[in-house]
């Protein structure tokens, strides 16, 4: 195997690959990216058994010599990287070694079998449509940060992704705050399906969302997803698993409608939330006609309090809630205004943008 490749070329898809690669694993040949060339076309994968990605870079020319090796990722990403902008890099295998040459750099690694690299299976997908990339990473950014991080519920370290009455919508929860997103449109898919991707798969294909006007290609399978765009082939396994039923987490008709501007209220709560118990993150909300009071207390006996003007007609209310995962959902909703809903201290909070929007938030109270 031989070919030359520019480091620029090289750099970005090597980088994205190596990502998915785990820095600790049972089996050395994880801690390799593959690579393929045929033709005039590099492929670089990584994989860490539950989501693998495939790179394809356009070589100069096509007079390389086709061949596959594996190679340590971290480290070609590390050569790559320290080599000067618009070098050309060259590589060459023999003997289980591959030497890579520029200018006057000469370094040589060791390389495993490609027949050894594990292949994520091919299975058939049962749904498939295509959406632009810009959708899909919005989808993905409004929701993301509401999915669990290590929890033993596993289904809930992951996202779920519903095809119905071809919408598409998507769903994360930790048990404590819920963020949904719907995509306006209608989706060209047959049949309807819930799905869930693991935490892992959903970071790493947002990463990969950068041309948001270019189309990605989605299938669905009965235990994987595959992503494809023109520079990628992202394959992630499922998580096999049911999703709690999330139309019973939404309120269900909340009397206590509230209209705040998004930046004051944002503003507020993170004034407020200097002064809240630095584990529990608790603030107070107290509500009355045309005015929202914040109010945060500590260990320390200090005590934050903030006012914000509302539009709000009704009873008075007094609810205790997380501020970080207030400050959560107004850092991904945009518009002037938000529409906060309420009903009485013991139940959720409703969050949207008070314009139609595509997005809903729920926030579980807490007991101060």
């Amino acid at each position: 195997m031989k070919f030359t490749v520019s480091r620029d070329a090289l750099l970005k898809p090597l980088n994205l690959v190596a990502g998915v690669v785990e820095r600790r694993q049972t089996l050395p040949i994880l801690a390799n990216v593959l690579m393929v060339v045929e033709g005039d076309r590099l492929s670089l994968t990584g994989t860490d058994l539950e989501v693998e990605l495939v790179g394809r870079v356009q070589l100069g020319s096509a007079d390389g010599e086709p061949g596959e090796l594996t190679v340590p990722a971290r480290k070609l990403v590390d050569i790559c990287k320290s080599l000067p902008e618009g070098s050309e890099i060259s590589f060459a295998a023999q003997d289980g070694k591959v030497t890579v040459k520029s200018g006057r750099s000469r370094f040589t690694l060791s390389t495993l079998p490609a027949r050894e690299f594990p292949n994520v299976e091919d299975s058939m997908g049962t749904h498939q449509f295509t959406i632009k990339q810009g959708q899909l990473k919005r989808l993905i950014d409004r929701t993301g940060f509401a999915m669990a991080q290590q929890d033993v519920r596993y289904y809930l370290n992951g996202m779920l992704w519903e095809l119905k009455d071809k919408q598409l919508r998507v769903v994360a929860t930790d048990g404590h705050r819920l963020a949904l997103c719907t995509l306006p449109g209608k989706v060209e898919v047959n049949g309807d399906t819930q799905v869930i991707l693991p935490r892992k798969g959903v970071l790493e294909l947002a990463r990969l969302l950068m041309d948001e006007e270019d189309d990605i290609a989605v299938v669905i399978g009965s235990n994987h997803i595959r992503a494809t765009t023109n520079d990628f082939t992202f394959t992630s396994k499922l998580v096999d698993g049911k999703f709690p039923d999330y139309q019973r987490v939404l309120p269900r008709a909340p009397n206590k409608i509230v209209l705040a501007e998004r930046l004051e209220l944002r503003q507020a709560f993170t004034r407020a939330a200097i002064l809240s118990n630095e584990k529990y993150r608790g603030v107070r909300l107290k509500l009355t006609e045309g005015s929202l009071d914040i109010v945060a207390n500590n260990p320390e006996q200090e005590e934050a309090e903030e006012a914000v003007p509302v539009n709000y007609q009704g009873d008075s209310l007094e609810i205790g809630f997380n501020v970080s995962y207030l400050l959560d959902v107004l850092a991904v909703l945009s518009g002037e205004q938000i529409k906060l809903s309420l009903s009485d201290p013991n139940s959720s909070a409703l969050l949207e943008e008070s314009d139609e929007g595509d997005s809903l938030y729920v926030v579980m109270p807490m007991r101060l």
